[in-house]
């Protein structure tokens, strides 16, 4: 083993980077200006780093060479004497050096740090998250790739830390059941100790069995599959915030809008909603054929665990709900902008822009699946396109800096450009709509609605000044009135000389205009930025019928109950919703952004965990407030109560879980203490049943257990195999470990459930599926139900107080899923 440390060492010569990290000379020279001494500084920094690095690379490779030596002398001993290989085959290539920085091997044994570097789920990219990102094997060396703000001190990671807890000796070349292999993850048992060990990304994690399983249990058994089923009963939310054109009423009474990969059609008056679940990813386009059944609807390029999913559009029939058509697949980049059906020649043919750089318009035989012409539209944004009523051969873009009419002629799109002439340009033309005689009308970012001659590409008519701020949708009713409305959050009627009618402000709770459509009678729809679908009169006010949160969300908790359960998230707001009506109670506004909740056993406070370290406790009925603290200055990403209602213990990313007692029915709050022994930020906590003992998870895949009264660590194996848990949220445990997937880095898996008759079990992972078990899980691939609608990483799922449903949550997607077990 001395020759391999030396042999290793050798291939890591770090001396030249001790020797400059020693060399004081630059910050000695009295005549070097500061800026010059700052970057200095400043490189000297990042060479240790890097040096760091190199030295966790080092370790990392060490622990695994280890353990390949323990699974060797294993085989060994089972199959006798085998010709010896040199151990510095089993050494990684040396890194490759490329413009100075060391790039570690593709594959190399590395061990997870709660870096600072792994934002959780990319919270501060910019763009939205329709593709689920997936940790990659070649990320930089001793980062761990959860998706969760890493905390600034889980550099404290313990690298020889085996993610369990025994204390009595093992000998791990005993012999022992065969090794299963699958990408990152290995499963390994032994008989003798009762226990099975996984690895995740060369991290040991020891789970020891029950004692009256020990010698009953088989790992090379064969799970089954739940007899249970799960049926999409509920969707909470609406994607107002960056679509257009996406709401609709259908002659059946039901209103046709998306979120996430869900195609919602919802009747208001029986309060019924049907769904189409055909898309892979999120919609950001909709169209409805003239014959008011047919819908298309286009979702973006996304990722799954087979692989790369390529954007496309899916006609489909609204009654049946069968896809009738896929268009466009292979053709279409990053994502579809823009849907529109033809009007005068009966709806056959349909314009489609995606969101590649030249934003390509293209005409549809949607019915051969036949693409009859093609052209690079613009180069900047496309908010709008659509046929002219009467003309099937003329369609109209606008976007950024543009408005064009285009023409089919035998094959090929001709543009013409709108011309502004004295009107001054506006930054963005915004929306589009036709009058009855064929004039175009657009809206844009001044506030100003044009109205455009038929056939001509000049401007007829001006409303000037009709908003104030971008007028975002237009909507012409049957009776030729024309609506307006934006981010003035004003909903305009103009009559056809375009002169205004009435007008309404929307409450500013709902936010902008973002979308209008045309309902019963008088009734109008609108859809705003803040993800409301509104329904009301210009004569009288505007009512919810649906909504939902506007940022990432991660907070869910079940009421214990009663049929309610609660949300919260990053855009600040509290949510408690009746799961047999489906309607919100109440909603509160906070201060922070949520990270997590959980109810008291008796249902009437519940806690709230924030992004900074401070949680709260709620009234469950009042939504007061019923006392406020703060534990350190990190997220809290677990609030779990006791079942006898007496204590709180709070997972926190500075690796600590915060110990409280609680008095007077949850409104009395005393702290006990924290229990540390953690090298990474918690991810999930249980309590036992008779609420004595407490189980943890963190970031670097330990599994910790604690006396939570006494804050003291648990590490005797004896005790704690046998305890029985009140809930299972761990994603790591005996029970659970079958959940993993095959190839799976760690980090897949975002949370996990155990219905209360400990039947089945439920997760949610970055893939946006939801997986139904059965429990216990403890078989090496198990087989799962597979449910898709979410287009985002699937931040949190469990059931509801009776078993009869289950709840999960989209990240990036925003969405609230109700799923009825059948």
């Amino acid at each position: 083993m001395e020759d391999g440390f030396s042999s290793y060492s050798s291939l890591y010569d770090t001396s030249s980077l001790l020797q400059f990290c020693n060399d004081d000379s630059a910050s000695v020279a009295s005549s070097m200006e500061v800026t010059d001494r700052i970057a200095s500084l400043e490189q000297r920094v990042q060479m240790q780093e890097d040096e760091i690095q190199l030295l966790k690379s080092a370790l990392a490779d060490v622990v695994r060479r280890l353990n390949v030596s323990e699974e060797q002398q294993a085989v060994g001993l089972r199959r006798g004497p085998t010709k010896a290989r040199p151990m510095i085959a089993t050494l990684p290539l040396r890194p490759t050096v490329n413009n100075g920085t060391i790039l570690p091997k593709k594959g190399s044994g590395t061990l997870p740090s709660p870096s600072g570097s792994g934002s959780r789920k990319d919270t501060s990219t910019p763009v939205s998250k329709s593709t689920v990102r997936r940790a990659n094997s070649n990320e930089h060396v001793g980062t761990l790739t959860r998706k969760d703000s890493c905390d600034s001190k889980g550099n404290r990671n313990r690298a020889g830390s085996t993610g369990s807890n025994s204390s009595g000796k093992r000998n791990d070349s005993k012999q022992r059941d065969p090794v299963f292999n699958a990408g990152m993850r290995r499963v390994t048992h032994c008989k003798e100790e009762g226990y099975v060990k996984m690895y995740l990304k060369g991290r040991p994690i020891t789970m020891y069995m029950p004692k009256d399983q020990v010698d009953s249990y088989c790992l090379e058994a064969r799970a089954d599959l739940p007899s249970n089923k799960l049926k999409l009963d509920w969707v909470y939310g609406y994607r107002g915030r960056d679509c257009r054109s996406n709401l609709y009423l259908l002659p059946t009474g039901e209103t046709v809008y998306f979120i996430a990969s869900v195609v919602v059609l919802f009747n208001v008056d029986e309060q019924l909603q049907r769904h189409y679940t055909g898309h892979t990813d999120d919609i950001k386009c909709l169209a409805v054929h003239p014959d008011k059944i047919t819908i298309a609807t286009g979702q973006v390029a996304g990722t799954s665990s087979d692989g790369k999913l390529a954007p496309h559009v899916r006609v489909w029939d609204s009654v049946s709900l069968n896809t009738l058509h896929v268009l466009g697949a292979g053709f279409f980049d990053r994502a579809l902008v823009c849907l529109a059906f033809s009007k005068s020649n009966g709806g056959n043919t349909l314009c489609v822009v995606d969101d590649s750089n030249d934003h390509v318009l293209s005409v549809w035989d949607w019915q051969r699946e036949d693409r009859l012409a093609e052209v690079k539209c613009s180069n900047e944004s496309v908010f709008a396109a659509d046929f002219h009523p009467t003309d099937s051969s003329i369609v109209v873009t606008c976007g950024k800096s543009h408005l064009y009419f285009w023409s089919l002629e035998r094959g090929v799109l001709v543009k013409k450009q709108g011309l502004f002439e004295k009107q001054e340009k506006p930054k963005f033309v915004l929306c589009v709509t036709f009058a009855e005689n064929g004039d175009a009308i657009t809206g844009d970012s001044s506030g100003n609605i044009l109205v455009w001659g038929k056939g001509t590409n000049r401007i007829s008519h001006v409303i000037q000044g009709a908003h104030e701020g971008s007028i975002f949708a237009l909507c012409m009713l049957r009776n030729g009135t024309l609506l307006s409305g934006g981010k003035d959050r004003r909903l305009v009627s103009w009559d056809g000389s375009y002169q205004q009618i009435q007008a309404v402000e929307v409450p500013e709770l709902f936010g902008p205009i973002r979308t209008i459509a045309e309902g019963r009678g008088e009734t109008v729809l609108i859809g705003t930025t803040k993800h409301f679908v509104l329904q009301g009169s210009l004569d009288g006010e505007f009512m919810p019928i649906t909504q939902g949160h506007t940022d990432e969300l991660w907070g869910l908790a079940v009421h214990p109950l009663k049929p309610q359960f609660l949300t919260c998230g990053y855009d600040r707001q509290v949510c408690l919703w009746d799961s047999s009506s489906h309607q919100l109670i109440w909603t509160k506004s906070m201060d922070d952004a949520a990270q997590s909740a959980g109810f008291h056993p008796s249902g009437a406070v519940v806690a709230i965990g924030t992004q900074n370290g401070r949680w709260l406790v709620l009234d469950s009925d009042s939504k007061d407030l019923v006392a406020v603290h703060t534990d350190g200055n990190e997220q809290l990403s677990a609030m779990c109560y006791g079942p006898d209602g007496n204590f709180l213990a709070i997972g926190s990313h500075d690796n600590y879980i915060y110990i409280y007692a609680v008095a007077e029915n949850g409104r009395k709050y005393s702290r006990v203490g924290k229990c540390s022994g953690h090298s990474s930020f918690i991810t999930h906590l249980d309590w036992s049943v008779d609420s004595q003992y407490l189980v943890s998870n963190s970031g670097d895949y330990e599994i910790l257990y604690w006396i939570p009264s006494v804050c003291k660590q648990v590490v005797s194996v004896e005790t704690t195999r046998d305890i029985e848990w009140a809930t299972h949220t761990c994603t790591l445990g005996f029970q659970v470990f079958g959940l993993w997937p095959d190839g799976s880095d760690g980090t897949d898996i975002n949370a996990a459930c155990r219905s209360s008759d400990k039947s089945l079990l439920v997760t949610g992972d970055d893939f946006g599926k939801v997986h139904l078990f059965s429990y216990p899980c403890s078989q090496f691939r198990a087989p799962s139900h597979v449910y898709g609608g979410h287009s985002s990483h699937v931040t949190n799922v469990t059931f509801l107080y009776d078993d009869g449903y289950l709840v999960s949550t989209g990240g990036k997607d925003m969405s609230v899923m109700q799923w009825r077990i059948v």
